[in-house]
């Protein structure tokens, strides 16, 4: 019986992520991604438990701990810097896996290191998708080579659009969707070596809806401090900046304009702004839910499927995931349409609850709770907040994401190895 081949659109974490499950359940698996040399680009994300678990089944749990901080607690602040919440997580909280945070760009290159080992010449960078056709049984998709100019042309069973929120294959999908959804906020990120601050283990968040900083830290660096990822997130009046000036470089004046007294005694965000050589600027953007991922033997993955707003560190722990539980119903269902239904299925709507909550603050939402409820500081939290208020936010929000305690470590593996990838 001659095996299922798989063609991937998109060299991300979601896309090699999937590239290596359906190898490890012995499936072909070909990835096309545009950029011709990768470099590891960005900045800081987190991996939960769940994700971090499914990497770990993938042979990649060393490399993890290697390249990534081991993150034991989460704070959540006022504006002031005053403690809201505070909560263990990873393997401090009861889960039998950690959470990581990590550079996405080195993050990205521990998976294609992976990838390159395991299917070698199948992955295929400098091919820019165009167009996909089904035929039959088969599903043709159309590359661009960007130097030549030269068309490629594959053929498989099926095809994963794992391309981002600008999806190529997602359009294709929904012609006349409507672009990204703008939420009148603007990013500003940077990754920075910087002294720990707290215990070198926390990440803490502070602020608002309308104003907030982000800061943990990814990983030692050589000088015995920390490669420190921080995010300041404020509401603009403007309307979304063009695409191509998205993750453009801004100067640290424009930054300290908003964030210049946001000095704490546990953190020195001023500091932090100014010891940045890069600063990179982002829109806050997501996509509304869509009805369906899927067109007969194509569906989608990752941010190409359920773009989100970066609350909870979920995006690309979800695109793993998401990796996973579609190679799962591939091994599970020999009809490939039927097994793209199921993972749609059931998989979708989780997902665009997920993305309908990130727009609510998500789990951060006490913030905005405790902004409104006392604007100028407390003196104890109970008085702002009960304890039952704030375990309710955070409780709902991981069971409904499926990260909670229970689920993750009681669930069962998705993906089973094949003899022959082992």
């Amino acid at each position: 019986m001659k095996k299922m081949e798989i063609i991937v659109v998109g060299g991300g974490i979601g896309g090699l992520s999937l590239a290596l499950s359906l190898h490890q359940a012995g499936i072909n698996v070909r990835v096309y991604e545009t950029v011709r040399d990768l470099s590891p680009l960005g900045v800081g994300i987190n991996l939960q438990p769940a994700a971090v678990r499914e990497l770990v089944d993938l042979g990649l749990g060393d490399a993890l701990a290697e390249t990534g901080n081991a993150t034991q607690r989460l704070n959540l602040c006022n504006k002031f810097g005053q403690l809201i919440h505070s909560e263990p997580r990873g393997t401090a909280a009861g889960y039998r896996w950690p959470q990581y945070s990590i550079h996405r760009g080195r993050l990205q290159f521990l998976l294609l290191r992976a990838v390159r080992e395991r299917i070698g010449q199948n992955f295929r960078s400098g091919l820019t998708f165009t167009t996909f056709e089904q035929i039959g049984r088969k599903v043709r998709g159309r590359f661009r080579d960007r130097e030549s100019g030269t068309e490629v042309i594959d053929e498989a069973d099926v095809l994963i659009g794992a391309d981002g929120i600008h999806s190529a294959v997602r359009r294709q999908i929904h012609p006349t969707e409507a672009g990204p959804r703008f939420a009148r906020q603007l990013m500003w990120r940077a990754a920075v070596e910087a002294e720990a601050f707290l215990d070198g283990r926390t990440m803490a968040i502070a602020g608002h809806f309308h104003q907030r900083i982000i800061a943990y830290p990814v990983a030692r660096a050589a000088s015995g401090k920390r490669l420190t990822n921080w995010l300041c997130q404020m509401t603009v009046p403007d309307e979304a900046p063009p695409r191509e000036d998205w993750n453009k470089r801004v100067t640290r004046d424009k930054v300290l304009a908003a964030f210049g007294r946001w000095k704490f005694p546990w953190l020195d965000m001023p500091a932090l702004i100014e010891q940045s050589p890069d600063i990179f600027e982002f829109p806050l953007v997501d996509r509304d839910p869509v009805s369906t991922w899927t067109c007969g033997r194509v569906t989608l993955l990752g941010d190409a499927a359920h773009p989100m707003q970066p609350i909870g560190s979920q995006a690309g722990s979800q695109a793993i995931l998401d990796a996973r539980l579609l190679t799962a119903a591939l091994s599970a269902i020999s009809n490939p349409v039927e097994a793209l239904q199921h993972y749609d299925t059931t998989r979708r709507p989780v997902m665009n609850d997920i993305t309908l909550r990130n727009r609510s603050f998500g789990p951060e939402a006490a913030m905005q709770l405790v902004e409104e409820r006392a604007p100028n500081g407390f003196v104890r939290i109970e008085d702002v907040i009960s304890r039952h208020e704030l375990d309710s936010i955070a409780n709902s929000f991981a069971v409904a994401a499926g990260l909670d305690v229970e689920t993750v470590n009681n669930g069962l593996s998705f993906v089973h190895a094949s003899r022959e990838s082992t």
